[in-house]
């Protein structure tokens, strides 16, 4: 007798259930986006790169300031030279453990 009872609550509660779910008013439409802000500034790296017999060089610069070269020479394993503090030198990193380049990124600029 109680199991009846309860398939009989369990059905009402879920035709009430649907039913309410069924009489919601319709979702309207997101709206627009908004345009793209732009800065003016130029977001990705521009890559010059140059081959020639003795291996190829790749330069990459962002809004005209070289910040990083990869050579790779013909025989031999690829380096990377990198200006790490901004001050227009750039500085062989090998690929060791010992010289670590921590990730830098621009946050205000004035």
């Amino acid at each position: 007798m109680k199991r009846t009872q309860l398939t009989v609550g369990l059905i009402l509660a879920l035709a009430t259930g649907f039913s309410a779910h069924a009489q919601q008013a319709p979702v309207p439409e997101p709206p627009d986006l908004p345009p793209q802000i732009e800065s003016g500034e130029v977001l990705e790296p521009e890559v010059t790169i140059r081959e020639s017999k003795k291996g190829t060089i790749e330069q990459y610069s962002v809004n005209g300031r070289v910040y990083m070269v990869k050579v790779t020479p013909r025989s031999g394993l690829p380096y990377y030279l990198v200006d790490s503090d901004g001050d227009g030198q750039l500085d062989q990193i090998e690929d060791s453990p010992r010289s670590l380049s921590v990730p830098q990124w621009v946050l205000f600029r004035w």
